[in-house]
């Protein structure tokens, strides 16, 4: 087995490289029951969140992403959230929001990451949301509306910066679901967001994202949402695509948690409500977990 894991850990690869790698992994460790084996081989690999989620996905087991907005939070206030985060098993941790206005995000990053293993992706608002203290980054291209600049400008302006980062780079195809009511994300990006009720619009537009090279989907109904993407929504899109989907926006219970894995979704992120209410990360993390047993 030594023979075949050596090379993974001196280069990086494309997708189709990580799957039939990831399928040779499943295979051998299958029978053994050894999943963790399998995760802790892929924290090895240079670029480990993507092949992690990669295999989740193919192993049908759902991971939970508590959404850290840096604006929200102070130093007490991390060291709570982050062992609460660590009780609960959390997978991964998201920091980033809209906005961003405070200028403390390295110092963040670095705060929880003296506090925990947990990884770190970071969910940026603007271009100058990068700390190369992170582990990774989602390059959200906004998929769902027409402002060029949110589609590929600002790209284009925060490559270099975001190469020098040495952050592991996920290009995501970031979708806005309309969740009732006006959010910062609407408002800040100008563009309108896909009608809750247009289950097609949604899923060609997660269809023209994986085969345009994205690697994640994230459809996301924004912050403080009356209401939060439907089941239906979620299933249709996670039907149509092989690459993990990303839901957040909205969710406020244990129970919707559990109804979105169910639908398809691979990827569960929550922040406002658990700002509200801290106590209920032990609860949204153990519905996931059901539905991955």
């Amino acid at each position: 087995m030594h023979k075949i894991l050596t090379p993974v850990r001196k280069k990086n690869f494309g997708k189709t490289q990580i799957n039939v790698y990831l399928r040779l992994l499943y295979r051998t460790f299958r029978k053994a029951g050894k999943f963790s084996h399998i995760c802790k081989v892929i924290n090895h690999m240079k670029e480990a969140i993507y092949p992690a989620l990669m295999l989740k996905k193919r192993t049908r087991r759902k991971s939970f992403a508590l959404l850290i907005d840096p604006d929200k939070v102070d130093s007490q206030k991390i060291g709570s959230l982050i062992e609460l985060a660590v009780l609960a098993r959390v997978d991964w941790l998201f920091v980033g929001g809209s906005l961003v206005v405070s200028d403390h995000l390295d110092q963040v990053v670095q705060q929880i990451k003296s506090l925990c293993k947990i990884p770190v992706i970071l969910f940026p608002g603007t271009p100058s949301q990068v700390s190369p203290y992170a582990d990774g980054l989602l390059y959200l291209s906004l998929i769902s509306g027409r402002n060029p600049e949110l589609l590929i400008g600002q790209h284009v302006i925060s490559a270099p910066a975001v190469r020098k980062s040495g952050l592991e780079i996920m290009s995501t195809g970031y979708m806005v679901i309309d969740g009732g009511a006006p959010t910062t994300v609407s408002y800040i990006t100008n563009s309108l967001p896909i009608p809750s009720d247009k289950y097609e619009i949604a899923l060609c537009t997660a269809m023209a994202g994986e085969m345009l090279g994205m690697k994640l989907i994230y459809m996301d109904a924004g912050s403080g949402a009356r209401r939060p993407i439907s089941t239906e929504m979620i299933e249709r899109v996670s039907s149509a695509i092989e690459i993990p989907l990303i839901i957040g926006g909205g969710i406020q219970d244990p129970e919707k948690v559990y109804l979105n894995a169910r639908a398809g979704a691979d990827l569960i992120v929550v922040g406002n409500a658990i700002e509200k209410d801290a106590s209920l990360l032990t609860e949204m993390v153990a519905a996931l977990q059901a539905v991955s047993v």
